[in-house]
């Protein structure tokens, strides 16, 4: 009875296994299997090619229309809180009601901060520092400008307690909305320094499939020669001539758009870092003097915050001098160079005002930061405040000049990469039909 019961049933794999084996043992059974490998490799890299190249060209899409966007959007949110804070300190010096147009230039501050906030809610949804941060400035934002609205009604009715809630204000914008926004501009700037490394990363996978199939269609062409005394087989020399023209489109094209990102960071990334914290650092140093003015004989604080401030834009190595050092153009360098001079003057006329106010002559002091007489009637025309205008608005020349520059560059690496995983798509579809169109003409000879 035993002789009569079934063996024991082999695993697919194995009877594949046997089959694969048994036609490799003639030159047709070869010749399709050279045909398979051949259209799988080309097919592949056609694939992974698409899919490498998509991640890229999408990293360095949000390179230029988000990721660098949305980090200049915080930079301005706290280039605007700061000024904010500063034109509303500079607004308590004046005698009285401030002036109309520092009042509006105030509000438009605020306006802005809050519009850049409710923009960076809008697209910081991936990020939870982001949103943290973002939730923290809705939340302090109304609560600094009660402290300010507070502290001008008693300034108005000439309250000393009007400069007692200034400085809360000023408290709260320097221990709370300010290091908010630092933090929400270092996580963006966190994730477009990702995107970058996203947009600039090689595609070995595709390059090392490329070179694979390239190779393997070298090889069986040479074997198709030796074999048979055929110098061309028009098939595989169409799978071998598309194959090469993809791949050299891949490594063409990436290495042009990561030319171009290179460009983008050199010649305007990296501008905008450091022109952003020279003007936040300008600011932050005006809005110190000023408070050292309000505070009347109480500010030695504020001012060793200006001296730090004022080092740190100027001094040998300092954010001016980076500035300068990257600017790779006249059009880059003459607006810092501009500031750097705007510096030295603020300076020179802070030092003179400094002086007064140390020797207890507030009026000439006042009319030094702000403008008007000093105390002997003279009438003041050279001031801080024309000084710290004219650095901030060569500051603001210099980041327009250097987002131009950076846009360039970042749209160049994107276009670079249009239409390269579609086009190399089909050039692998074209390669494996020519491939497997060449081994079949082979194959018809044994028929």
């Amino acid at each position: 009875m035993s002789a009569w019961l079934p063996g024991p049933r082999r695993a697919a794999w194995a009877e594949g296994v046997d089959r694969l084996r048994d036609a490799a043992t003639t030159e047709p059974g070869r010749l399709r299997i050279i045909g398979a490998v051949l259209a799988l490799l080309i097919v592949a890299f056609g694939a992974v090619t698409a899919w490498q190249i998509t991640e890229r060209s999408s990293a360095a899409r949000d390179v230029a229309t988000r990721s660098e966007p949305l980090s200049a959007d915080a930079a301005e949110i706290y280039r605007s809180l700061a000024d904010a804070n500063t034109t509303a300190a500079g607004g308590f010096l004046v005698s009285g009601q401030e002036p109309a147009a520092v009042r509006q230039r105030y509000e438009n501050d605020v306006h802005t901060a809050a519009q850049l906030i409710a923009n960076a809610a809008a697209n910081s949804q991936g990020s939870a520092d982001a949103q943290t941060q973002v939730t923290l400035l809705n939340e302090q934002l109304p609560v600094y400008t009660g402290l300010v609205e507070t502290a001008r009604a008693n300034n108005r009715q000439g309250l000393p307690l009007g400069g007692a809630y200034l400085r809360y204000a000023n408290d709260q914008m320097a221990g709370s909305l300010l290091p908010a926004a630092q933090k929400l501009y270092q996580t963006e700037t966190g994730r477009l320094n990702g995107d970058y490394a996203a947009a600039k990363s090689l595609p070995w996978a595709a390059w090392i499939l490329g070179l694979l199939a390239l190779g393997c269609l070298v090889w069986a062409q040479r074997r198709t020669y030796l074999r048979t005394n055929r110098v061309l087989n028009p098939g595989l020399l169409a799978g071998t001539v598309a194959a090469g023209l993809a791949l050299v489109w891949l490594v063409a094209g990436h290495t042009v758009a990561r030319t171009d990102l290179g460009d983008s960071w050199d010649h305007g990334g990296r501008s905008l870092q450091v022109l952003n914290q020279a003007r936040i650092g300008a600011l932050q140093a005006r809005g110190n003097e000023n408070l050292t003015l309000v505070a009347r004989g109480a500010g030695a604080a504020y001012e060793g915050a200006y001296k730090k401030g004022m080092a740190a834009l100027d001094e040998p190595g300092g954010l001016l001098a980076q500035a300068l050092s990257l600017a790779d153009d006249p059009g880059g360098r003459a607006p810092v160079q501009q500031a750097a001079d705007g510096v030295a003057q603020w300076r020179s006329r802070h030092a003179v005002a400094n002086g007064d106010d140390t020797n207890g002559d507030y009026d000439s002091a006042l009319a030094y930061v702000i403008g008007g007489k000093d105390s002997s009637g003279k009438e003041i025309t050279q001031t801080t405040g024309q000084s710290f205008d004219t650095v901030d608005h060569s500051l603001q020349q210099a980041v327009d000049h250097e987002t131009g520059e950076f846009q360039q560059a970042a749209g160049d690496a994107r276009d670079s990469l249009t239409g390269l995983p579609e086009g190399v798509a089909v050039l692998a579809v074209l390669g494996a039909a020519g491939a497997v169109l060449g081994i079949g003409r082979r194959l018809s000879e044994y028929r």
